[in-house]
Parts: structure tokens; sequence; C-alpha cells
């Protein structure tokens, strides 16, 4: 069977480009989403690649991928920090979780510093930019033991 993956995108992602470049980038979340895609390819891996500025759509989501995907990157943006129908969503996926970041939140302002959702996420990638999404999707590969034969042992095992 064909591992599935969702990447859920926040509030304000949809702007990437052109919303505070000098801390998120010039790189849009169309560009992000069609290398994702061209990346999960060569995984062979089913990709779902989403973004809601709506917080109970992101909820919704979260619930339905209990019944269709095996592991969630989620870059939840401003819900990072205040939201619990999001965190409590997550405590129900039975999967792996990656809590996604394309600035190092832990670098920012007092309002953007901590993420209430990493607690229930097995892994928290923040600060590589965009770049982030593919090292994301990876560890998410490697997880559900999804990394094909095709790539190099280095990043199908990395170290032993």
């Amino acid at each position: 069977m064909t591992a599935r993956l969702l990447i859920l995108n926040g509030p304000n992602l949809n702007k990437l480009g052109i919303r505070e470049p000098e801390i998120y980038g010039y790189t849009t979340l169309e560009a992000i989403e069609d290398s994702c895609v061209e990346f999960a390819r060569d995984l062979g891996i089913e990709l779902a690649f989403e973004q809601s500025n709506h917080e109970g759509n992101l909820v919704d989501r979260i619930q339905a991928a209990c019944n269709d995907v095996d592991a969630i990157i989620i870059n939840p943006a401003g819900c990072s920090f205040h939201s619990v129908a999001i965190l409590d969503a997550l405590k129900v996926f039975p999967g792996p979780i990656i809590e996604l970041h394309i600035s190092n939140i832990h670098a920012r302002d007092d309002v953007h510093r901590h993420s209430i959702l990493s607690p229930v996420a097995m892994a928290v990638i923040c600060g590589l930019g965009a770049y982030g999404y593919i090292v994301a999707m990876q560890a998410a590969a490697r997880k559900m033991e999804a990394i094909p034969n095709s790539l190099p042992e280095a990043m199908r095992k990395g170290p032993l």
C-alpha cells in the first residue's frame, strides 16, 4: 500500500512571497507545493497539500486525516500559539506528526516563540525556510518506512 502524507498549512501562508519576506522569504506557497509534489513522486508517496485560513477547517481536516493519511506535516502558522482546538485534534491522530515552521520561531518575538502544538509532534522543524518542507517530507517518509531503495543509503538510513 502506498504511504499517504498530508501537508497542512495554516492561516496567512497563502500570502507567502509577499507577506513579511524578510522573515518568510519570497517563495510562494504554490512553489512550495510544486516542490513537495515533485518530491512525493520521487518518494512514491501519495500527497495531499492543503491550506486554510480558518481554524475550524484545519480541525476538520485533521480529524478526517485519521481515516485517510498515515502522517501529517503541519505548518500551523499563527494557530501555533493559541489553538487548543488544533492541539486536541492532533492528539487524536494515530500517526506521526511533524510540526513545521519556515522561520526559527525560537528566535522570534515573545508572541511567536512558543508553540503549544509541539508536545504532540514527533519532531519540530523550524528555521530552514521553504526547504524545511522537503526535510519534513523525508523525515515523515522514513517514519512511514516509505523511503525508496532508489535513494542513496545516507538518505534512506542516516547514521546507524
